[in-house]
This record gives structure tokens, C-alpha cells and sequence, in this order.
């Protein structure tokens, strides 16, 4: 009914079957893991009315550590989560899916639950579970005008506060404006101006 993919590890399509409505996939190696895909195979739609809330497990010496991530239904049917940042200890909740069947520190675990949508539709997904949908270039793009435009501000001053320096040049702060306008404008059309 579901799969779980991991970037560079095979597709698990066997979960394990904890409950009549819960599944667990077991994820070996958890702290090299950044992202999870999770995904209904397309052979078992939920029951009408029904979605997937999806948790994640890790391992903690207190019991396990179950974190709602989303939710996948017959109508979005795969969802990709964030997993690198949720560490044991920051967020305990109480689920259904009861203690971790693996024995191993180094195993977290995806669970899904089979519940109603107007459930699934009141539950908060723990913060920083979304997958970022801005390209980390652009991120890193962004970033890099703001330091600049923020460092070259700070140095502003008034023509009145001016001392003449024969070696210094001078730029209007007015031109830093236009050029990180217009780099911002041109990085929203198309990112990969720079590249021609």
C-alpha cells in the first residue's frame, strides 16, 4: 500500500504491519538521513474518507519519540519530509504506534496511520518537517545580496559627512540599491541568468 524512499538507498515497499491501520518502515542509519519520501504504491487506495498521517521515530532511551511529519490521501498521494533536523528529546507525543520494534540506536522508523481526513486535517506537523521548496542556490543567492547590501549600508554617510580621501572611492549607496533590485528581479525570472 506504501513505499518509503531515502536518497541513495533502495525503495521499501514492505512495511511492516503494527495495527490493522498502522505501517512502519524501519531506517537504518538514520543520522546520514535528510529527507524521506513517503508514497502510496497505487495498488490499495485509502478508504473513502480516509489519508495517512505520517510520523517519525527516533530512537530515544525514554521510549520512542513520534513526530508528525504530514499526511499523504488519495488525492496527494506522496509527500516529501525533512527528517535531517528532528533530533530525540526535542518533541514527545503520544501515538498509537507504541514502542519501537528495533532494538538498534542507530534505526528511527516512518509510520503511517490510516485516520480520517477531518483528523488528519486538525493535527499540526511538527516544525521544520516540510521539504524546502526553494532551491538552495537561490537560498544561498538571496543570502549573499542581503550580506552585501547590508555590509556596503552600513558604511553609508551623508555627503556632509564626507572626508575627502584622495585614495578612497566612493559609490552612491543608490546604485547598490539598483544593482541588488535589479539582481533580485532578474534571479526571479530565471536563476539561471548567470549562467549565459
Amino acid at each position: 500500500m506504501f513505499g518509503c524512499l531515502v536518497a541513495g538507498r533502495l525503495v521499501q515497499t514492505e512495511a511492516v504491519q503494527v495495527a490493522s491501520d498502522k505501517f512502519v518502515f524501519d531506517l537504518p542509519d538514520y543520522e546520514h538521513v535528510n529527507h524521506v519520501a513517503v508514497f502510496m504504491l497505487g495498488t490499495v487506495p485509502f478508504p473513502a474518507g480516509s489519508g495517512g498521517a505520517v510520523y517519525f521515530s527516533v530512537p530515544d532511551c525514554g521510549g520512542p519519540v513520534w513526530q508528525l511529519l504530514g499526511f499523504i490521501t488519495n488525492e496527494k498521494p506522496s509527500a516529501i519530509f525533512r527528517v535531517s533536523r528532528l533530533k530525540a528529546g526535542e518533541v514527545r507525543g503520544s501515538h498509537p504506534f507504541g514502542s519501537s520494534s528495533s532494538s538498534s540506536s542507530s534505526v528511527a522508523q516512518v509510520g503511517v496511520s490510516v485516520e480520517a481526513l477531518d483528523q488528519l486535517a486538525q493535527q499540526t506537523p511538527v516544525s521544520g518537517s516540510a521539504a524546502s521548496t526553494e532551491d538552495s542556490f537561490l537560498q544561498f543567492a538571496q543570502k549573499t545580496l542581503d550580506s552585501l547590501f547590508n555590509f556596503a549600508a552600513s558604511f553609508a554617510v551623508t555627503q556632509a559627512q564626507m572626508t575627502p580621501n584622495p585614495s578612497e572611492t566612493f559609490i552612491p549607496s543608490s546604485c547598490v540599491l539598483k544593482w541588488y533590485q535589479n539582481f533580485q528581479r532578474r534571479m526571479s525570472q530565471n536563476p539561471n541568468f548567470w549562467k549565459t
